[in-house]
């Protein structure tokens, strides 16, 4: 008698289905779905919040964009690397906005006559609320806390 030979639909079928038992098995790594806290001893306590990657962003340290003096008074600057874009709509009021356009997430490119402006696409924000002003973003940009601490300006983002 001869064996059996498995064809090659068979053997890629078995491959897939055990590539997608991996996966599964790597998403599943044993990470905790509640948050904790250290107590600063090195122990850890369970505090029952669930940690999700959104409530994880809220919990974002500030990031250090610099000098607030860079920012003019009824205007803005767009800083690319952090994606964020902060103005300045009366002296010493600040605002701090994701620079994703909300249309087609192009980087916003800078702040001119009062408005954030994307090129990609003509949308425009207001520079003291973020709120669109001109299409064809369909919503705000969203909004982050920021602060001035030692002349610095330091965004929280979330």
């Amino acid at each position: 008698m001869t064996e059996p030979v498995a064809s090659r639909r068979t053997v890629l079928c078995c491959a897939a289905v055990a590539l997608a038992g991996a996966t599964a098995a790597g998403c599943s790594s044993g990470a905790s779905t509640t948050g904790s806290s250290s107590n600063g001893a090195g122990e850890t306590k369970d505090t029952g919040k669930p940690t999700t990657p959104a409530t994880q962003a809220t919990q974002a340290a500030p990031v250090d964009l610099g000098p607030a003096a860079d920012v003019p008074v009824g205007g803005g600057k767009v800083y690319r690397e952090q994606a964020v874009v902060v103005t300045q709509p009366t002296a010493g009021e600040y605002r701090a906005f994701g620079a994703k356009c909300t249309h087609a997430g192009c980087l916003v490119n800078g702040v001119e006559k009062q408005q954030i402006q994307c090129l990609c696409h003509g949308s425009r924000f207001g520079i003291a609320d973020g709120a669109v002003q001109d299409g064809p973003a369909p919503k705000p940009l969203p909004a982050y806390k920021v602060a001035v601490q030692n002349g610095n300006l330091q965004v929280t983002k979330g």
